[in-house]
């Protein structure tokens, strides 16, 4: 079976809610993540979370997208989607199933937009019961219990081979992804585990021909996955890395030279090597023009040598497209990527449908929309 290249989007902050993403949601609450939204919502969440389902991710997004060349969304769901039967945490308090149900029932209108689109789906259980990484992302911030309750780990599993059931033989379904950033400290033998009985459950329903089994390197080398999840005995499964460089102190200190630098050589020749010694094919599952506000000041202040404190439009507009284009270089060599995220509300340097209408991203849609571009230069070039 030969792959196909995946350029992708992932719709964050749709069904797994994320603050940042879409902080007028949590506008006069003190809640950070999903779990806190609905125990402080109480009954009034339902209300407000199905309006943002119907609202933040239509119909014209999958259209728009298809329009500018991705064949490809990764939508992350909770561990809740199925509604009630979840395992409980304290930080549900006195409801036994907090959680707004009907969250599946937009996962099957996806499906049917995406297929109206030509478009496929990874579909990437983001945020476990317990959490399994501490962060928003995974539906409970500055917890994570996940891997320390047995019950937690069979619903993930549960979910999942649900996730497969339903799903089977849908023509969008390109793959299911087991668990989104398990953090760096569970065990990496319990992950393997996890994994493996998930690639198990989903095999019951999804044949390899026709549904990837996507799995995170848990933030770990992937040396420690050489000869995991091989062929002949399982087939069609793929690695999922995350690169970002706004995060670690080392980053933020860098000028938009050196991020470019770093994504031309370091994560090019980290890719090369991947490529040539692991037996799995990879996807940059997330990344962004994320950068620290910092380095933009340092940039303008290093290359004009005076007193500049802030990039102009133009010398920001620069930054940015030279950052994707350093990123999609280096990222085409996997088998696909996914830029986190599609749409927000205040970032648009996390924000795809924002990054290629300001050109800092290129249309994938359209490959003549440079030729204006490339004449400008020609004409320059006779003056």
């Amino acid at each position: 079976m030969k792959p196909k290249k995946i350029r992708g989007v992932n719709l964050g902050g749709w069904l797994v809610l994320e603050k940042w993403i879409t902080p007028s949601l949590f506008d006069g609450l003190a809640a950070q993540d999903e779990t806190s939204f609905c125990v402080e919502l109480g009954e009034q969440a339902e209300a407000r979370l199905k309006n943002h389902w119907n609202c933040f991710i239509t119909r014209d997004d999958f259209a728009w997208l298809a329009h500018v060349g991705i064949n490809a969304v990764r939508i992350p769901v909770g561990h809740w989607l199925f509604g009630d039967g979840y395992p409980y945490h304290r930080s549900y308090g006195d409801q036994l199933f907090p959680f707004v149900t009907g969250g599946i029932d937009i996962v099957d209108q996806a499906f049917d937009w995406a297929e109206a689109f030509g478009l496929l789906i990874v579909l990437d259980l983001h945020a476990a019961p317990g959490c399994q990484n501490g962060f928003d992302n995974g539906g409970i911030k500055d917890v994570c219990e996940w891997h320390t309750h047995e019950a937690y780990i069979e619903h993930s599993l549960t979910v999942l081979e649900r996730l497969a059931a339903r799903y089977a033989g849908r023509p969008a379904l390109h793959g299911i992804e087991v668990l989104n950033e398990p953090r760096w400290d569970i065990p990496t033998d319990l992950l393997k585990r996890y994994t493996t009985d998930a690639y198990r459950r989903i095999r019951q329903h999804c044949p390899a021909e026709q549904v990837a089994v996507v799995f995170h390197d848990g933030f770990r080398p992937y040396q420690e996955y050489l000869g995991f999840l091989s062929a002949p005995e399982y087939q069609n499964v793929v690695l999922d890395i995350h690169r970002y460089q706004c995060f670690v102190q080392e980053d933020v200190d860098l000028d938009i030279f050196g991020h470019v630098q770093k994504t031309l050589a370091d994560w090019k020749n980290e890719a090369e090597d991947i490529i040539r010694e692991l037996a799995l094919p990879v996807y940059c599952g997330e990344w962004s023009l994320g950068l620290d506000l910092k380095m933009l000041k340092r940039w303008a202040e290093q290359a004009t040598q005076h007193g500049q404190t802030e990039m102009d439009d133009f010398q920001l507009a620069l930054a940015y497209r030279a950052y994707a284009a350093s990123e999609l270089l280096t990222f085409e060599k996997y088998l696909g990527w996914f830029f986190w995220t599609y749409k927000t509300e205040t970032t648009p340097a996390w924000c795809y449908r924002d990054a290629v209408q300001r050109g800092w991203i290129p249309d994938l849609g359209s490959p003549q929309q440079f030729a204006g571009l490339r004449g400008e230069i020609l004409l320059g070039n006779q003056h």
